[in-house]
């Protein structure tokens, strides 16, 4: 193929600004999906991504246009995938940044614009949805031109839901984005960008070839992984999986090489022939680092063996996930995963659950916290129940985000409330525009971890949006609670708060364990403790069976020697019992939303 006609394109955009409808005007007006095929996100291949209207996974697809082969590579847009974005960029020369022309720029248009700068693309911008009625083109594209410094001349006007403008659009991305370099007799370099596990075929790669040659039935060498394998099936998608005969320079495709252990074609592995090898391995991609940890445990104990071979094809999908095993008293086996974000734990758990048919129990999301201990080491703590006693411990030192908010300066006063309210400090406030503003806080991880987005959008009618970024790590007065049921501690109910808000913390969670948990043959005390101090206490009032039923009248000693024998009994049985805790309680208990 001439590498000269070869365009490689990601579309990138704040969440719901158009990306996909977008690309699904651009398989149709390239001919790629006949009219009676086509439905709308075409390439949201997920039925998870199709009921919340996201797109989780990247999609690359092939399409013509003019004489010219156009990679175009859909992206996510929401910030917990921006890793999927970062992993996309590599593999092309070019992005269109697609921007709200009713809502202007975002937070996550800003970053995603900063990674294609730094991968130093060439960026096509587009003003979307001139069709409604409150689209104002002229005045956000004098905010791109100040913002971005994209002169606001060369931004496009489009609609992709009436497909305005989007040829104008595909002549733009042909005249513009530089075609790719790579010498063809070179010996081969390609890097696989994303991967998924088939269960008839094995491991499906998409792969970006730098230099050289894929051909069917070459064999290959992955230079990470060290393993040999033949090449079943090169192809592309467009969007169907096409199989070709190679791939040259520049060319995005698929690789089918009969791989069934899952660790040999992780993301950002180089391929290479064996005859002839290329010397150095291609970059790949920095690992990104899990901000969110939870447990995830089988309801049924029997199904630990599926829950790793999932997380293992997971892993191969989205190469963001960690995880390790780990025990637990109440909940027996389970992994300790890392998540890149809260709606990436949701996800996650969410496709474990329907694409591999198990039923999962997630423990309350905690970050990795750094403990000093008196004797002067330090130590990485990810799950409270693994924190040394209190008399160890010199400090405790937390993660800490720089967020960044986009905002209509009216809410400007709701949102710096929540901030402080989650011990926040302002860096800095700068007006975008008379109406708009951008606000940077450092706040802790942890407070922004379970329903800060949320707070956010209702605060101001859904009208923000957030950008975020990890900034290092800083001393707080931290402390561990414990729940105690019978004074038997449960560590899936163990957390790690901040000493202002550990009282309150402390009373909601005994008030909802006392509606979960039934009532035994005896009282239950439910009880919150940081060490050995208790500071919040519920009790389950045990069951009563009347003995006093069968005595009408007669001597109050008669009715008294029964109740004592009752108390005699309930105190042994007390001494030996064991609180069944339901797994219904743990499930509502450690209830994200609430």
């Amino acid at each position: 193929m001439d590498r000269s006609k070869i365009r490689n394109l990601s579309v990138i955009a704040h969440v719901d600004h158009g990306k996909s409808t977008l690309s699904d005007r651009i398989l149709e007006l390239t001919g790629a999906v006949d009219a009676r095929d086509m439905r709308a996100q075409y390439l949201d291949s997920m039925d998870i991504e199709r009921e919340r209207g996201i797109t989780i996974k990247a999609q690359n697809v092939r399409v013509g246009w003019k004489g010219h082969t156009i990679h175009l590579i859909d992206t996510p847009g929401h910030v917990d995938f921006g890793y999927e974005v970062s992993r996309s960029l590599a593999a092309c020369e070019g992005v269109v940044l697609v921007v709200d022309a009713a809502q202007g720029i975002e937070a996550q248009t800003l970053a995603n614009c900063y990674l294609a700068l730094e991968n130093n693309l060439e960026i096509v911008a587009a003003l979307n949805k001139i069709d409604l009625p409150s689209a104002e083109p002229q005045k956000y594209a004098a905010e791109i031109e100040k913002v971005l410094g994209i002169p606001a001349d060369t931004i496009l006007h489009i609609s992709a839901k009436t497909g305005e403008g989007v040829p104008a659009l595909l002549d733009a991305i042909c005249a513009r984005i530089p075609a790719p370099q790579g010498d063809p007799d070179a010996p081969l370099q390609g890097l696989i960008f994303d991967s998924y596990y088939d269960e008839y075929r094995g491991v499906v790669s998409a792969v970006r070839i730098m230099n050289g040659r894929l051909t069917t039935g070459a064999q290959l060498f992955f230079m990470n992984a060290r393993g040999r394998h033949d090449a079943l099936e090169v192809g592309v998608r467009s969007p169907s999986n096409t199989a070709i005969d190679e791939l040259g320079p520049g060319e995005v495709g698929y690789l089918i090489a009969g791989i069934k252990d899952v660790g040999e074609a992780r993301s950002g592995e180089t391929v290479t022939t064996y005859a002839k090898q290329a010397t150095t391995a291609l970059a790949g991609y920095k690992q990104p680092k899990p901000m969110v940890f939870c447990g995830l445990y089988p309801v049924d104990g029997d199904d630990y063996p599926e829950l790793r071979d999932s997380l293992d094809k997971m892993k191969l999908n989205d190469a963001s996930i960690s995880y390790e095993p780990e025990t637990s008293g109440a909940l027996g086996f389970g992994f300790r995963c890392g998540f890149l974000g809260l709606l990436h734990m949701e996800i996650v758990r969410e496709r474990l659950e329907r694409e591999y048919n198990l039923s999962l129990i997630a423990t309350a999301p905690s970050v990795e916290y750094q403990v000093s201990l008196t004797d002067g080491s330090t130590v990485a703590i990810d799950n409270p129940s693994e924190m040394p006693a209190t008399n160890y411990i010199e400090t405790i030192a937390e993660p800490f985000l720089r967020i960044g908010i986009l905002t209509p300066s009216e809410y400007t006063g709701t949102i710096m409330e929540l901030c402080q309210g989650r011990r926040g400090e302002m860096i800095k406030m700068d007006y975008l525009s008379p109406e708009r503003l951008e606000l940077i806080y450092r706040i802790p991880l942890a407070e922004i971890v379970v329903d800060f987005f949320d707070a956010l959008k209702s605060r101001t009618k859904g009208y923000a949006s957030l950008d975020y970024e990890a900034d290092g790590y800083s001393v707080s007065e931290l402390v561990k609670i414990d729940v105690l049921l019978n004074a038997v501690p449960v560590d899936a109910f163990s957390t790690i708060i901040h000493r202002s808000k550990a009282d309150e913390y402390g009373r909601k969670m005994t008030a909802k364990l006392r509606e979960l948990i039934p009532r035994q043959m005896f009282d239950v005390p439910i009880q919150a403790a940081i060490g050995g101090r208790i500071i919040a206490r519920e009790t389950v009032k045990a069951r009563r069976k009347d003995v006093l039923a069968k005595c009408y009248g007669g001597d109050i000693t008669r009715k008294r020697k029964l109740l004592e024998k009752q108390k005699e009994g309930k105190k042994k049985l007390k001494s030996i019992g064991r609180v069944e805790v339901p797994q219904e309680a743990f499930i509502s208990a450690l209830k994200l939303e609430e």
